[in-house]
């Protein structure tokens, strides 16, 4: 049966509006048209910033219990419209029903988190007297939040990364404008739709749909933008940095997210937790396994036991309740994902199971003896790939562990804690998951990567201390005896 194609509205300074020139959203797993959204112009996204500042600024102190509230209700929303949440995010990104039931539980928690650090927005005291010549001084410092935050988000997890940005920023007493990734900005909305339903103060949230390359350099340059939060690839990341200047950025861009499996570990569990981590959400996911390297006493154990828990995964409709593995987010990514493979079988890799292409779908795809100079094994695949590898020992794992310009999460798997903690002491990385795949997050804890995998920390209390400011009181007191 045909989807209907709805004709949405954004979200612009607290109106719900349509424009002439739209944007099309489609289903990737069938091409099929869903949606139509707004094209924003360069206009749009100044009102939208503009209203920002001026809501912000008409505010006032905004009281924090007011804003605990307010993201309750919202966080409230989404539970009680769980459904219609997840069907929106299974129709228009890659994860199947059950993935977008799961995406929705965990945004709606980020919201209520972020409710809950609201009230925890404290200073401190601070002790002038431990300098000599200031016994005479009392003060402290708090927070304060920066104005107006940017946000761009990108397609992977179009409902939840928009929360860790939207929720950290309310509950800091800001403004945001939110430009989500022009695939999937129909979650974006219904998130937006949860703020207006739940009292948000008109012109604090806009989401303004559009091209990146229309409207994202006005987002990032506007002198009212005092903070940036983008969530992306690498190489946007670094071009949007030259034009930051001073403002506070935050930025989780690529990665390359290995595993250790030593021959000591409970391979079955390992098996597990990398084969869900390498291929959940199509391998759409920043902290997805992508590099498994195995101790060589292990490595045909695992290795078979792999391949067979893989064969068992169904690749198929995203809608229907047995679906394990649903499309990328196009054809076009697919067949990026075809490539790189094809490339690394001519340099001599092996294809132990999987890796065809049918349209937008991959099946899941099991690689072996891929050279360090294959793209596969430097660059972040996004796709469900796996390259397994055998290592002599830790030492070796973890020295080709740290071989990537990235260096987001990574797991080890061991019985023995001396080897767990040289792993997390060596690994050059954000994030180490001890019996664990590098794909274990949860959204309370600090959130981001080394080298080329970002700046700053996600996570809702780490997102709130990036988006406010810091400000010393100091009192120089008399006795009024003396």
């Amino acid at each position: 049966m045909k989807t209907r194609t709805e004709e949405m509205k954004m979200l612009l300074a607290g109106k719900w509006v349509l424009r002439d020139d739209t944007i099309d959203v489609f289903n990737p797993g069938n091409g099929e048209r869903i949606a139509t959204v707004p094209k924003a112009t360069r206009d749009d996204m100044n009102h939208a910033i503009e209203a920002a500042q001026e809501a912000f600024d008409s505010l006032g102190s905004w009281p924090v219990h007011e804003r605990i509230s307010m993201l309750k209700r919202v966080s409230q929303f989404m539970i009680e419209n769980q459904e219609a949440f997840a069907r929106t995010i299974a129709l228009e990104a890659s994860k199947t029903i059950n993935e977008a039931r799961g995406e929705v539980k965990r945004a709606a928690q980020t919201i209520e988190i972020s409710a809950e650090e609201a009230r925890r927005i404290q200073g401190e005291t601070i002790n002038f007297d431990q300098n000599e010549g200031s016994e005479n001084k009392v003060g402290y410092y708090y927070h304060f939040p920066v104005g107006v935050v940017g946000a761009i988000t990108p397609f992977n997890d179009p409902l939840n990364l928009v929360a860790h940005k939207v929720g950290p920023a309310i509950a800091a007493g800001n403004a945001i404008v939110v430009k989500p990734a022009s695939e999937t900005p129909l979650s974006a909305l219904k998130l937006a739709e949860a703020f207006t339903e739940a009292g948000l103060p008109e012109g604090m949230l806009s989401v303004i749909t559009g091209p990146g390359r229309e409207i994202g350099d006005t987002l990032v340059t506007h002198p009212f933008i005092k903070a940036l939060s983008f969530t992306g690839g690498t190489e946007a990341g670094k071009k949007l940095t030259e034009k930051t200047g001073t403002r506070h950025v935050s930025m989780e861009l690529g990665s390359n997210s290995p595993v250790i499996v030593l021959k000591d570990a409970d391979l079955k569990d390992a098996v597990d937790a990398c084969v869900d981590g390498g291929f959940s959400a199509a391998g759409q996911n920043c902290i997805g396994v992508q590099r498994v390297y195995v101790e060589k006493d292990s490595y045909p154990f695992f290795l078979d036991a792999f391949i067979e828990k893989t064969n068992k995964l169904k690749v198929g409709d995203k809608l229907l309740e047995d679906t394990d593995v649903g499309p990328l987010i196009s054809e076009k990514e697919a067949k990026r994902v075809e490539e790189w493979i094809e490339e690394a079988v001519s340099k001599g890799a092996k294809v132990e199971s999987g890796g065809t292409r049918n349209g937008a779908y991959i099946e899941p795809a099991i690689l072996s003896h891929v050279p360090p100079d294959a793209t596969i094994a430097k660059e972040e695949i996004f796709g469900p790939v796996v390259v397994i590898e055998a290592v002599q020992d830790l030492k070796e794992a973890v020295q080709k562990s740290n071989d990537t310009d990235y260096g987001l999460h990574a797991g080890i798997f061991t019985k023995d804690v001396n080897k767990a903690f040289y792993a997390v002491k060596h690994l050059n990385v954000g994030g180490v998951m001890v019996n664990d795949s590098s794909d274990y997050r949860i959204d309370a804890m600090p959130f981001g990567g080394t080298k080329d995998s970002g700046i700053g920390r996600e996570g809702v209390k780490f997102a709130i201390d990036a988006l406010t400011e810091k400000k010393v009181v100091s009192f120089k007191l008399n006795d009024p005896f003396a």
